[in-house]
């Protein structure tokens, strides 16, 4: 190889190297272009629908006795018999013997106001004798004008006739006290508490037990001003003449024994004032025959027993009844429109009970409702909507 051959030998391969790698820059395949693949979110839809919705507004509050008595003995003496009946948490009806007191003394003073009856009367008959034979003597002497009253005897009449009527009312009270030595019960009822037995000597005024009533209890529940609005209480005015009319059913729930027990019940009347702490109005529900054996297993209704009460409120016709976990924020849902984009809606709340959510805004029937808990940065993205009961498509 010459020398001219080895000067332009690596000039040529470098030349044939760039041409190479000009060639492969050129006729270099293209990247395919994909566009960024973004994971949808699924979410749990419900369609909105119209529907009526009747309202149960809770309540709580302490059963109690629409009439309780304290039983007090009118007479003096000592007891002498005890009902079966006059225990604690007994049952009696109205008319039962309870307590009875000596009535010795009161059974001779009956005898002896009976016997001053009978002499005043005899001596009211003899003056009644005497003054009609004054009159027939005055007339057989023909004097003119009016007799004198006392000639005719009629202030001895008056004085006798007055000796009767009290000798008549000594004898209705002898009979009355006589009477009071057996207390009985004025209506069909329970002991509460007893505070008399055998062999104690009473006092006129001393109290010898505490009864109530047993065909109905009452429990006194709060209601607030906003569930005021959705229930209607029955209510008295000044100038009302009939009794107010029947207000809403309720039920009574009680856990007894680790068991809960229903009673109906129906509101009968609301206190005259309001809670000054609270702003709370107290309505009354009644319950009949709390005692009664009306379900088998079911134990009675007692006195004091801690209660929780559901009343029927008003229906409300043709809206949007959401469950409460669809809310968010407090006043905001979530929809998916018809892109399956998620978007934000702020509603008016009109009911909520921890469970169901009654709203109102500008939706639309059949609209996709979110049920499933979503954050607020998917506003506007793709979701992917799982398959529900009843979703328009």
């Amino acid at each position: 190889m010459n020398k001219i051959s080895k000067l332009l030998l690596p000039p040529l391969v470098l030349l044939i190297s760039a041409a190479i790698a000009w060639l492969a820059i050129i006729n270099r395949p293209e990247p395919e272009r994909r566009e960024p693949v973004v994971e949808r979110i699924s979410v749990e839809v419900m369609p909105l629908q119209r529907r009526d919705f009747p309202i149960r507004i809770g309540s709580q509050g302490t059963t109690r006795p629409h009439t309780e008595t304290t039983l007090i003995a009118q007479v003096s003496g000592t007891v002498i018999e005890v009902s079966p009946r006059f225990n604690p948490g007994s049952f009696f009806r109205a008319g039962d013997l309870l307590l009875r007191i000596d009535p010795r003394d009161y059974r001779a003073a009956v005898t002896i106001a009976e016997s001053e009856l009978a002499q005043a009367r005899l001596r009211l008959a003899q003056e009644q004798a005497r003054a009609a034979q004054a009159r027939r003597d005055w007339e057989r002497l023909g004097e003119p004008g009016e007799p004198d009253p006392l000639a005719l005897r009629k202030p001895q009449l008056q004085s006798e006739q007055a000796a009767v009527a009290a000798a008549e009312a000594r004898l209705t009270q002898a009979r009355l006290n006589l009477q009071r030595t057996r207390i009985r019960a004025p209506y069909n009822g329970r002991l509460l508490e007893k505070k008399a037995d055998l062999g104690q000597f009473l006092n006129p005024g001393t109290v010898v037990g505490r009864i109530y009533a047993v065909d109905f209890i009452e429990v006194r529940l709060p209601l607030s001003n906003r569930q005021l609005a959705f229930v209607t209480i029955p209510e008295l005015y000044q100038e009302q003449e009939n009794p107010a009319p029947a207000g809403p059913a309720a039920t009574i729930r009680a856990e007894i024994g680790g068991r809960e027990y229903r009673w109906p019940a129906r509101i009968v009347r609301s206190e005259g004032a309001i809670d000054q702490g609270s702003q709370q109005t107290f309505v009354i529900a009644r319950v009949d025959e709390p005692y009664a054996r009306r379900e088998p297993g079911r134990p009675p209704l007692k006195i004091g027993q801690f209660v929780q009460a559901e009343i029927e409120g008003r229906t409300l016709e043709r809206v949007f009844v959401v469950p409460d976990s669809a809310l968010h924020s407090g006043n905001t849902i979530f929809i998916v429109d018809s892109d399956d984009r998620l978007r934000q809606h702020q509603v008016g709340i009109v009911w909520r009970d921890g469970e169901q959510t009654v709203i109102e805004g500008d939706l639309r029937e059949g609209a996709r409702l979110v049920i499933s808990p979503v954050s607020a940065s998917l506003i506007g993205r793709r979701v992917s909507v799982s398959a529900t009961s009843g979703e328009p498509r």
